[in-house]
């Protein structure tokens, strides 16, 4: 059995406030392309994980990854071998653990079904992983776990992702955090929330990962309608109008930045 673990992007993640326990009170509109990691899953008598892929090595401790912890945060008959094919980046702002993470709920619901609490126990893990679950656009609070839904008029939308190849821990760039509550999400489809929102940690990433503004600079002079950064970086995506100016911009930026990972792909529903 095989899941894509689709790559999450933040079309627009406002920032509101510290929370007393440490955490920051979230606005966020979720959205998933439909590429990212592929997970296979087959029973065996004990619970196994395998990397591999181009950032297999980013995850040398298998019992430390988000998705074995997943598969032991689910219960299940006998085991799981799981061989997860690493292409997402690392601390890249596309939620690549939590998105594997998704998958293998995913995997283990095909095989076993899941229980009642499953979105208790997801949150638990991460909380971008409720929302990794069920790969689809929508609304996110609190601490990204309070999922709401959303006329989703980008299904379909060509995208580009574009990181410079830099890590960017989560817990420094929020910390880096000005504290300025900006004001909530615009309400709507989509399309509109998308385009008058904002990333609220672009600036204090971008002081952190300067490479993250060349990847923007680069984005904007382009046929893309939207360039932003995805969560706390350092990935950046582009929507285009057409997969034909998408495909252009990725080629273009292949030759001339070929020091960038880039993946393309469409929004999903």
């Amino acid at each position: 059995m095989k899941e894509t673990a689709y790559a999450k992007i933040n079309l627009a993640l406002h920032v509101r406030r510290r929370r007393e326990d440490g955490y920051h009170e979230l606005e966020t509109l979720f959205a998933f392309v439909d590429a990212g990691d592929v997970l296979s899953a087959r029973p065996s008598e004990r619970d196994e994980l395998t990397t591999v892929g181009e950032f297999a090595q980013a995850l040398s401790d298998p019992f430390a990854n988000i998705a074995m912890q997943a598969v032991g945060t689910l219960t299940h008959p006998g085991g799981v071998t799981i061989t997860l094919e690493k292409n997402l980046p690392v601390a890249a702002g596309l939620g690549g653990g939590s998105a594997d993470a998704g998958a293998v709920f995913r995997l283990i619901e095909s095989l076993h079904g899941l229980p009642d609490d499953w979105r208790e126990r997801a949150a638990r893990l991460g909380a971008d992983v409720p929302a990794c679950v069920e790969s689809r656009a929508c609304l996110g609070s609190g601490t990204g776990t309070e999922l709401a839904p959303v006329e989703n008029d980008l299904a379909g939308t060509p995208v580009l992702l574009i990181n410079p190849r830099v890590p960017l821990a989560t817990g420094p760039v929020f910390r880096a955090w000005d504290g300025q509550d900006r004001g909530p999400l615009p309400q709507g489809p989509a399309s509109r929330i998308a385009a008058e929102g904002r990333n609220d940690l672009e600036a204090p990433a971008i002081a952190l990962c300067p490479p993250i503004d060349d990847v923007l600079k680069a984005l904007s002079g382009t046929d893309a309608f939207l360039a932003r950064m995805s969560g706390s970086g350092a990935t950046c995506f582009a929507l285009f109008h057409t997969s034909g100016e998408r495909n252009a911009v990725a080629d273009f930026l292949a030759r001339t930045q070929p020091d960038w990972w880039q993946m393309i792909g469409d929004l999903r529903p």
